[in-house]
C-alpha cells in the first residue's frame, strides 16, 4: 500500500448531505463508518492521513488509534525517504508524535535539502512529544555550528484563529527547549548569539539576566565574556554595547560595584563615537579601522580593562581570542 492514492480518496474527501434544505450551514459530521473503514483496511498513507484528521477534528480517540497502529504498519522498513517522511507527517496528524519518530529512525538522511527536511520534522515531532533534548539536537544540527544562523529561521509553532501560521525563530525555539531541560547555561549561550535589535534583543536580554542570576556569577561572567569576544568578531558592536550593560547590570545586582563593565562600556563608546568621526575623513581606511575595533584583547579593547571584583570571587580565564 505505502503513500499511493487510491480511488477511495474521493469518498473520504465527500461530505455528509445536510438532513434539510433548510439549513444554510449545516453542522459538519465526521467521516462515516463505510469510508473510516475502507480507509483503514484498504488505505495507503494519504488515505490514512486524510482519516486521521478527520478523527482528530472530532476528537474521536478510538479511531484515532486504530489509525496510529495501522499507520506503523502499512510502510514497513526499508522505504524510500518520500515515504519516510510522509508516514512520519501523517502520524503526526494522528498525535503520535513519539511515534513519528520512530519512524524518522527508520531513514538516515545523507547531506543536503534531504538531511534539512528530516531534522525538521525530527524537531516538530521532539517539540509535539515534549522531548526537550532530541527537539534541541534536532535544531543544532540544523544550525551546523553557526546558532547566530538560527535566527533568521523562522518556524511554524501554531495556527491562528484565522488559520494562518505562526511561526517563531528557531534560536528562541532552541533556548526554550535547553531551559526546559535544564541546560539554563545553554539556553543563555544561545539566546546571546542572537542579533536582533530592537525589541527581540531587550526580551533576550531580559531572559538571559534572570538565567544569569540563577547560575551565579562565575558562569554568567563566563558565558558574557565568549558573548563579547563572538560579538567583537563579528563586528556586531551595538550588541556588543548591550552585552556590556547586560554585565553591569549583574554585576549591580550581585553587589559588586560594577566598575569593569562601566569602563568597558564608556570605553567601548568612545571607540565607537571616534570611529565614526574617522569614517568621515577621506584619508582613513574603513577596513583597516575595523580590524582595530574587532581585536577585543589588543591594548584598548573591550577585553584589556581590569576590575576590582568583590571579595572571594573567583577569577574567570579570558576565552580564547576569535
Amino acid at each position: 500500500m505505502g503513500i499511493h492514492a487510491l480511488p477511495l480518496t474521493l469518498l473520504l474527501a465527500a461530505q455528509p448531505l445536510p438532513q434539510t434544505q433548510a439549513q444554510s450551514q449545516p453542522e459538519p459530521l465526521p467521516m462515516g463508518e463505510v469510508a473510516y473503514q475502507m480507509a483503514l483496511l484498504e488505505g495507503g498513507i494519504p488515505e490514512l492521513q486524510l482519516a486521521c484528521a478527520d478523527a482528530a477534528r472530532f476528537n474521536l480517540k478510538p479511531r484515532l488509534q486504530a489509525l496510529r497502529d495501522r499507520l506503523m504498519l502499512v510502510a514497513p522498513a526499508p522505504q524510500p525517504f518520500p515515504v519516510v517522511m510522509a508516514n512520519a507527517r501523517a502520524l503526526l496528524t494522528c498525535k503520535a508524535p513519539a511515534s513519528a519518530q520512530v519512524v524518522l529512525n527508520r531513514f538516515g538522511p545523507g547531506p543536503g535539502q534531504q538531511r534539512r527536511q528530516w531534522l525538521l520534522l525530527d524537531w516538530r515531532a521532539a517539540s509535539a512529544s515534549l522531548d526537550h533534548r532530541r527537539a534541541a539536537l534536532a535544531l543544532r544540527r540544523l544550525a551546523n555550528g553557526d546558532l547566530a544562523s538560527l535566527d533568521q529561521e523562522q518556524l511554524v509553532v501554531g495556527v491562528s484563529e484565522d488559520g494562518q501560521p505562526l511561526t517563531r525563530s528557531a534560536l528562541d525555539l532552541l533556548a526554550d527547549h535547553e531551559a526546559a531541560s535544564g541546560q539554563l547555561d545553554r539556553a543563555a549561550a544561545v539566546l546571546l548569539a542572537g542579533r536582533t535589535p530592537g525589541v527581540v534583543a531587550a526580551r533576550r536580554y531580559g531572559l538571559v539576566a534572570e538565567w544569569l542570576q540563577t547560575l551565579g556569577q562565575p558562569s554568567s561572567d563566563a558565558l558574557l565574556e565568549a558573548a563579547l569576544d563572538q560579538a567583537a568578531a563579528d563586528q556586531a558592536w551595538s550588541t556588543a554595547v548591550d552585552l556590556l550593560r547586560l554585565q553591569l547590570r549583574l554585576n549591580l545586582q550581585a553587589g559588586g560595584d560594577g566598575s569593569r563593565a562601566r569602563q568597558r562600556l564608556e570605553r567601548l563608546s568612545r571607540r565607537l563615537d571616534d570611529r565614526y568621526t574617522l569614517l568621515q575623513r577621506s584619508d582613513v581606511d574603513p577596513d583597516a579601522l575595523d580590524q582595530q575595533l574587532r581585536s577585543p584583547r589588543q591594548p584598548g579593547g573591550h577585553a584589556a580593562l581590569g576590575e576590582s571584583r568583590p571579595a572571594g570571587s573567583p577569577v574567570i580565564a579570558p576565552s580564547p581570542s576569535p
